[in-house]
């Protein structure tokens, strides 16, 4: 099993992603390999799964709600930036606010709603592929921390 966060779920859709705890590409999280009721799946939440080559890509199975060590389920910080609510300025030199320079890992998330509202018909595979174009520019230009 692999220790992950839900990036993005889209209910009506029934798809959203996993940003695995260790690294690497999100996977393509589908409602019909969730073990657990759909109407808990959030961004924010911890959860646990098998990764699997699917036909456009990684793919979650097996997706059940990360548990604490006495078995309660894990929650997290959703709503909030490296655990900084959103309407606290970051700074990177500790004295003046700068327009907001989000993590990649921010910075991914944003752009994977922003697909998913702007172009539902994507398909997971695209959505990776526009994304991992998106990422690398913001990097380039420093627009992402990291």
């Amino acid at each position: 099993m692999v220790a992950g966060r839900v990036v993005r779920f889209d209910g009506t859709r029934g798809y959203g992603f996993i940003a695995p705890a260790h690294g690497g590409e999100d996977v393509f999280l589908h409602v019909n390999d969730l073990l657990f009721p759909e109407a808990s799946v959030r961004s924010g939440l911890d959860v646990e799964f098998e990764i699997e080559d699917g036909d456009r890509g990684l793919k979650a199975s097996s997706v059940r709600m990360a548990t604490g060590p006495d078995g309660s389920p894990l929650s997290s910080s959703a709503g909030h930036r490296s655990g900084v609510p959103a309407s606290v300025p970051r700074h990177l030199d500790g004295d003046d606010p700068l327009c907001d320079v989000l993590t990649t890992e921010e910075y991914t998330q944003e752009v994977t709603e922003v697909l998913l509202e702007a172009a539902p018909s994507l398909t997971g595979e695209q959505i990776l592929q526009v994304r991992r174009a998106l990422t690398q520019l913001s990097k380039n230009h420093g627009w992402t921390e990291g």
